[in-house]
Parts: C-alpha cells; sequence; structure tokens
C-alpha cells in the first residue's frame, strides 16, 4: 500500500497514544505501516521532522474558534485551547513543549497568544515576553497534569491524578490580572 505523508502522520499519532512519546521511532512508524524505515524518508527527512508535523497536526486537530471577547478572555481561551490539545494525546504537552523548545513545526502557539497582546495594543516586547510566560505555565501546568493522570491510570498514585479543578485557569488569571497593570491607555 502506498501512503501519504498525512497517513504516516496520522499513525505516528496512533503509535504516540498507544505506546508513549518514548516510544515513538521511526523503525517501530514503519512497522506499524508494514514498510521498511527508509520508506518513511520519502516523506520525511528525519524524526525531528516528524516529532514537528506530528505537533502541527495536534495543534491542528485541537483548534477551535476563538472566543470574541476581550483580550483576557481570548488569552484564558488560547492557552486553554493549547491545554486541552496537548491533553488529547498520551505525552502531548512533553511532544508540543519539546518541538516548540527545539524551535521547531510549522506554528508557533506564543504567536497566538502575542497577537492577542498586540491586538489590545500592548507594546511588542511587553507582549513577547508575555505570550512566553503563558506559553511556559501552559506547558509546565500540562505536563504535570497529563503526568498525574497517566500515573493515576496506572495505578501508581492514588485517586484521579488531576490537580484541583480550576487551578489552571487560576494560574492563567494571574498573569492576565498582572497584564492588567500594564493595560494600554
Amino acid at each position: 500500500m502506498r501512503y501519504h505523508l498525512a497517513d504516516v502522520v496520522d499513525r505516528a499519532l496512533r503509535v504516540l497514544d498507544e505506546y508513549g512519546l518514548a516510544d515513538v521511532s521511526m523503525r517501530r512508524l514503519a512497522g506499524e505501516l508494514g514498510v521498511q524505515p527508509s520508506a518513511l524518508y520519502h516523506h520525511v527527512s528525519n524524526k525531528q521532522q516528524l516529532l514537528a508535523l506530528m505537533v502541527d497536526e495536534i495543534l491542528r486537530r485541537g483548534r477551535r474558534t476563538p472566543v470574541d471577547d476581550e483580550w483576557p478572555a481570548r488569552l484564558l481561551d488560547s492557552c486553554t485551547t493549547l491545554r486541552d490539545s496537548m491533553l488529547a494525546y498520551r505525552d502531548g504537552a512533553e511532544l508540543v513543549a519539546t518541538v516548540h523548545a527545539y524551535g521547531l513545526g510549522s506554528h508557533d502557539p506564543a504567536d497566538d497568544i502575542a497577537a492577542i497582546l498586540l491586538d489590545a495594543g500592548f507594546e511588542p516586547a511587553l507582549a513577547v515576553t508575555a505570550a512566553r510566560t503563558l506559553l511556559h505555565v501552559t506547558f509546565g501546568y500540562t505536563g504535570e497534569e497529563q503526568t498525574h493522570l497517566q500515573a493515576a491510570s496506572v495505578g501508581a498514585i492514588d485517586g484521579e491524578g488531576t490537580l484541583p479543578a480550576g487551578s489552571f485557569a487560576s494560574s492563567i488569571s494571574l498573569i492576565i490580572d498582572g497584564l492588567r497593570a500594564h493595560t494600554p491607555a
């Protein structure tokens, strides 16, 4: 069977969900597709490009219509959408944060956050710093949340493994409250 790039990325996401990020390899993916590993290089030049394409697809699938509201609500919605996108896949937070750290992928989620702030009239330097701060809180919180959920699912910790309800929104709101002190006139 002949595969297209979308098929390769889709199967890679299934491998991610079933086995976790540590087991996403060109060899495993090739085995899942029933091809030789060398056949994958017709679609991607290396594993890093594959991971970047996987993140692009995770973010694309998680995209939803942004709220049409004031900048604070838009920021919370943007961060929540990113969080939900990462939680939709096993090790999604680790994968998205890693790809971001390497500067890979076709779209940087920080750009969406910065655009909201720039649109609200914030100075560019502050918008970029705030976007990175919000992004790192989102990555860190979601990574911890995902670790808790996965540990609870295998009985490694007691309970559901979730963090306190509403604490993600509260964390983002703390940063938004700080930004209000810098609200443009």
